[in-house]
Order: structure tokens, then sequence, then C-alpha cells
């Protein structure tokens, strides 16, 4: 050590530094520069003291239940969160008002039954977002990625869907891979529209294959190409016994206007006949008379 003591100084501030990144470290969880990372430490609740820089947050596989929309808005520079393998459910409306610049969001394996517009509303520079494998999720709003015009990565493969709104994804720009598979998806007429636009957009399909019907029970497990062709031929050929209905509906009241209108025309002719009768009676009396 020299005199003037500088190397102990030094080591003190380097001490000192480490010191305070264990500190600011949340408690079961490994950091490092800009990281956070909780995987696998049985939490049950939103980790604190998170360094308010962090832009990498990793809380998969705990038991957490509830994002704290409040302490997510502190990580105001978070880029990428992932959740994947808990609990959460359906409480996320608002959830990430606070974390704006979020690019990447992993949700699957957790207990998500809807998504609303209010969900990812404010998650303007969202790319990639993961909500595969949560089997109570049953509807997704048709706008509820209306404002994700960044999204180029969505992924709803695995859950309790059986109808998505063509809109709902066809108005993303920049959408270049959906994952659809091992769904309920109920192939009646409604979804034809979205069946369509599968076979047309040049969105890439992982997992393709297991993208099939699962209602009714004469399409069960059959493919998408497949499913439109036969959707094509039941929906838009042939008819069905409500339009059977809906056509003698319209023939009847076409029928019974015709019916009416002759009656009427009728009624007007032998009324103008009587008046131009009495008319000409009138004016024979009228002769005599004279």
């Amino acid at each position: 050590m020299s005199p003037s003591g500088r190397p102990w100084s030094l080591s003190l501030v380097f001490l000192l530094g480490m010191a305070s990144e264990v500190i600011n470290c949340p408690s079961r969880c490994s950091c490092q520069y800009l990281e956070v990372n909780c995987t696998g430490q049985h939490l049950q609740e939103f980790p604190v003291d998170i360094p308010l820089d962090t832009r990498q947050l990793i809380l998969a596989a705990n038991n957490v239940s509830y994002l704290p929309a409040v302490e997510l808005s502190f990580l105001a520079d978070l880029v990428y969160l992932d959740c994947r393998k808990n609990l959460l459910g359906d409480d996320l409306d608002f959830t990430f008002i606070g974390v704006a610049k979020l690019v990447y969001l992993d949700l699957s394996f957790n207990n998500l039954t809807q998504v609303t517009f209010s969900t990812f509303s404010h998650l303007l520079s969202l790319v990639v977002l993961k909500i595969s494998d949560n089997p109570n999720l049953v509807a997704i709003e048709k706008d509820a990625f209306a404002n994700n015009t960044w999204l180029r990565h969505l992924d709803v493969s695995r859950t309790g869907l059986t109808f998505l709104d063509t809109s709902t994804v066809r108005d993303l720009p920049n959408l270049r891979l959906l994952g659809l598979s091992d769904n309920l998806w109920h192939c009646n007429c409604s979804f034809l529209d979205f069946v369509t636009w599968m076979m047309e957009s040049h969105v890439h399909f992982p997992d393709a294959d297991n993208i099939t019907c699962y209602t009714p029970a004469g399409l069960r497990a059959l493919r998408m190409p497949a499913a439109e062709a036969q959707l094509h031929f039941s929906c838009l050929t042939q008819l069905h016994k409500q339009d059977y209905a809906f056509l003698c509906l319209v023939g009847f009241c076409i029928f019974l206007a015709g019916t009416m209108a002759a009656w009427l025309a009728g009624v007007c002719a032998v009324i103008y006949e009587a008046h131009a009768s009495k008319g000409e009676e009138e004016e024979e009396e009228e002769e005599d008379t004279a």
C-alpha cells in the first residue's frame, strides 16, 4: 500500500459497489447488469426491491397470482418480461400501463380467461406476445390488439379458444407468426372468414398440422385447408332448414302482397266503374230534363 492509501480506497469503493448490488437484488433472485432472474424460486408474490433500471425481468416457474401495476410502473425501462408458468388470472386489465417500452411479454402457462382491449392497449412497442397454454382462455375481444401495431409474434396455441374474429389479427400490419394449434376451434359458417384469411395471408402458422377443427363432430380433426373447402361448400352452396324457412316466408309474403295488390286494384276498378256509371246516369237525367 502506498502512503497515500489509494489502493485501499479503491478497494473500499469496489466492495461498497458490490454490496449495493447485493442489497438492491430481490431476495432469492439473481441479478446482473440490467437483469433480474427469479426463475423457479417458489415466489408467491411479485418480488420487491427490483432495481429501477432493470430492463429484463424473469419470473418464470413461480406461484405468482398477481402483478401489481404500481410496482411494475416503477420499472419504466423494462423491455423484457417473462411470467410463464405462474398462476396469473383474469385481472390483468391496466396492469401494464406503466411499462410502455415493453417489447417481449410471455404469459404462457397461466390461468388467463380473457383478453380485453384494456389488457395490452398500453404496450405500444410490443413485438412478441405469448399467451399460449392458458386452458381457461376462452375469449379475446375483437379489438384486443388494436394498439399493438408492432406485434410480429403472437401465440395463442393450446387455449380454450373456439373462435377468433378475423379483424383481431388481420389488422396487425407487422404480424409474421401466429400460433393457433391445439385449440377448440368451432368450424361453422361464422368461422369461414377466418379460415379463408389463414389460407390467403402471408403469416406463418407454426405446427400447422395441429390447427384443426374441434367441433362440429363431422369436421373434428379436419385441418384448416380441408375445413375451408368443406365450409365453402356447406355455407355458400347449400341451404339449411332455416334458409328454406326464410325462403318460404319470403315467397308467402310476395304471394300475399300480390294478392292484396290485385284485390285493391279490383276494388278500385269497381269503384271507378260505379262512379263512371253514376256520372253517365246524371248526365242522361240532365239531358231529359232539358
